[in-house]
């Protein structure tokens, strides 16, 4: 497995995420008490209670919920400031439940709305992406 570097804030809740980019599996969180979706991941279902999740694949397909340019480098995206201005995308997965998942835009933006058809494709753990696995989107 690709060193990462660790990024502080987080609950640690999806590690099992970025094991599964790794490995070219788009995975997330699902119950295995009342089947609910649970993106961000959580260690508890939410509605529930249960300790007991399950790791499922998913499609890498979904809809535009929302997007966003962005025209300067951040603190934490230098390694990105050469693709400035680039678009995040915000994709709703119908098949995990309406769970949203970021990612940047692949390929022309001519058609990018909300609603717009998009798929997932994994590209590997890389510098710009400071040592993670990570899915881009691409409209469909």
């Amino acid at each position: 497995m690709a060193q990462r570097e660790r990024i502080v804030g987080g609950i640690g809740a999806d590690e099992e995420y970025w094991n599964g980019l790794e490995r070219g599996v788009f995975q997330l969180p699902r119950c295995t008490g009342c089947k609910k979706w649970m993106w961000p991941a959580h260690f508890r279902c939410g509605a529930c209670g249960t300790w007991d999740l399950a790791w499922e694949e998913v499609k890498p397909e979904g809809v535009v919920y929302s997007w966003t340019r962005t025209w300067y480098p951040f603190d934490r995206t230098r390694e990105r400031s050469e693709d400035v201005p680039y678009v995040v995308v915000l994709a709703e997965i119908p098949h995990a439940g309406g769970a949203r998942v970021m990612g940047v835009l692949s390929g022309p933006e001519d058609k990018l709305k909300i609603g717009a058809a998009v798929r997932g494709r994994i590209l590997a753990p890389s510098p710009k992406s400071k040592g993670y696995p990570s899915i881009t989107w691409e409209l469909a």
